[in-house]
């Protein structure tokens, strides 16, 4: 587990599954699979062989590894935090066994005074799964859409029995003006950023933002991304976007 994330909307992260497969044009670029190169050089053993070389690039070779050292690693965190659940990973993987997923859930319900935040590309399973899983109120789960072509998954996570549902839309490489956001609680935007980085238009994050607002859904803008997202920075129309579901605060 990592204290102190900087990804702007948690604050830590902890991964009991590392290592994915790419499946859809949000993974391309995907930050996870650098790290874990960059992991796997400086000796952490869960990361070896999780990607291969690919155009000069590390990309996932589809090797998935449980970590059973971490699977009750927040246990041993006493003050609350806000936690990204498998940044590494994807906890639906097919590779991904359900009982392993029902331990991951009884450690959340077993820490009460932590916000888990779990999303999934494989919304297929993640609906399939839901029935035979236990959702703790402090689980928010959430699904990937980086273009329209992949808002089917909003309808199985709508199908689920989480308590607190969330969309990740980012990275955003289109827009999406029909977004149907029933059920749906919270909603993070974004643009891509790292090497290779493709664009976002500000009027498809203008457009998510006020959707957001007609249905009353938190809105939170991460970053306009590119190769330095640092610069680029995360003002929309002259300020942050900070909203989380039902009040709470990173």
């Amino acid at each position: 587990m990592a204290n102190n994330s900087s990804i702007e909307w948690t604050e830590a992260t902890w991964n009991p599954v590392v290592g994915c497969t790419i499946i859809s044009p949000g993974c391309t670029n995907c930050y996870a699979m650098r790290m874990a190169r960059r992991l796997e050089a400086m000796g952490q053993p869960k990361y070896a062989g999780t990607t291969r070389m690919s155009g000069g690039r590390p990309k996932w070779n589809g090797i998935v590894r449980i970590d059973e050292d971490s699977i009750s690693l927040p246990t041993t965190w006493k003050v609350g935090r806000m936690i990204f659940v498998n940044s590494m990973s994807d906890l639906f993987h097919e590779d991904v066994p359900l009982a392993f997923i029902k331990r991951v859930l009884a450690t959340m319900q077993k820490t009460p005074q932590h916000t888990y935040q779990i999303l999934t590309k494989r919304a297929e399973r993640l609906e399939e799964l839901s029935p035979e899983l236990a959702w703790p109120r402090n689980v928010w789960m959430g699904v990937s859409v980086e273009n329209e072509n992949y808002m089917f998954r909003i309808d199985h996570l709508r199908r689920t029995q989480a308590v607190i549902k969330f969309l990740s839309l980012e990275p955003l490489l289109g827009p999406l003006d029909n977004l149907d956001l029933v059920g749906i609680d919270w909603v993070i935007a974004g643009g891509e950023s790292g090497p290779h980085a493709r664009p976002v238009e500000p009027d498809w994050i203008r457009s998510i933002r006020d959707q957001c607002y007609d249905a009353e859904t938190a809105f939170h803008f991460k970053q306009w991304g590119g190769v330095n997202k640092k610069k680029t920075g995360r003002v929309l129309d002259g300020r942050t976007w900070d909203d989380f579901p039902g009040g709470a605060q990173a």
